[in-house]
């Protein structure tokens, strides 16, 4: 599996609230996350490391049998990010400096053909074929409930002052819902995860195009989705992490 795994902390903010993190087990499961911390006073980016540092213990640990199913798949992304929202809201429940700091998630475990998302709040998947952008994630966000109601278009969504109020979020509440999904995975595909400092910033058209081009490896593509927040006005910190086979990479230069 190729990986690239980029984060900026924009032109704006003076803290870089957003976490990742990419990882491969010997069994051929590759693992991925990207937080996007909110909270007071840096709290932020204290929930969102513990929620990649949560989220990689229970993986790391259970997610590396050889024989991992589909079913097991789900259950151990549910498992994870369940694990980060107690630890982080007992974080924040003893901690008054740590008062309502929370967390988005968005995570995939991909193996052989088939890809497991999960993720709560407004940070998102997409996978992305030469010919499509497809989103995978829902916002849990107020705007997205709003357009869902058809109280709001798209286009009034875009530029809504509370844009950014999550209905849904890692560690503000003793439970939390948590979407779990799977699909189909082919070589040729690539998974985009990303804060909303991407989507925010970024369409989906200009998105796919920058990753459906033959042009760069993942490692450019990503600094270019980065390079385009930022220059759009690069608001809120900005994450971007990709994932395609290595096979797939390979038949695609091949075609050139």
């Amino acid at each position: 599996m190729l990986t690239a795994n980029r984060s900026n902390v924009g032109r704006v903010r003076h803290v870089n609230e957003d976490q990742s993190w990419v990882g491969q087990l010997d069994n051929g499961v590759t693992l991925a996350i990207v937080a996007d911390g909110m909270g007071g006073h840096q709290a932020g980016d204290v929930a969102s490391e513990m929620a990649v540092g949560a989220f990689r213990s229970v993986l790391e640990q259970h997610a590396a049998k050889p024989d991992l199913t589909e079913q097991e798949g789900k259950m151990l992304i549910r498992q994870a990010i369940s694990e980060a929202n107690e630890t982080i809201y007992a974080m924040a429940a003893s901690n008054e400096q740590y008062h309502n700091m929370g967390t988005t998630i968005v995570a995939a475990l991909v193996h052989a053909n088939n890809a497991i998302i999960g993720h709560v709040g407004d940070s998102r998947a997409y996978k992305v074929t030469k010919d499509a952008i497809q989103l995978l994630t829902m916002d849990h966000s107020l705007v997205n409930e709003l357009v869902k109601s058809g109280q709001l278009t798209d286009e009034e969504a875009a530029n809504h002052p509370r844009r950014n109020v999550l209905t849904r979020a890692i560690g503000t509440d003793p439970q939390v819902e948590i979407d779990v999904q799977s699909l189909a995975w082919s070589p040729e595909d690539v998974l985009l995860l990303c804060s909303d400092g991407l989507t925010n910033m970024v369409s989906e058209q200009e998105m796919h195009a920058v990753v459906a081009s033959e042009e760069k490896g993942l490692e450019g593509k990503a600094d270019h989705l980065i390079g385009l927040a930022l220059e759009a006005g690069g608001d809120d910190n900005v994450t971007v992490v990709l994932l395609q086979e290595a096979a797939g990479a390979k038949r695609e230069e091949g075609s050139l």
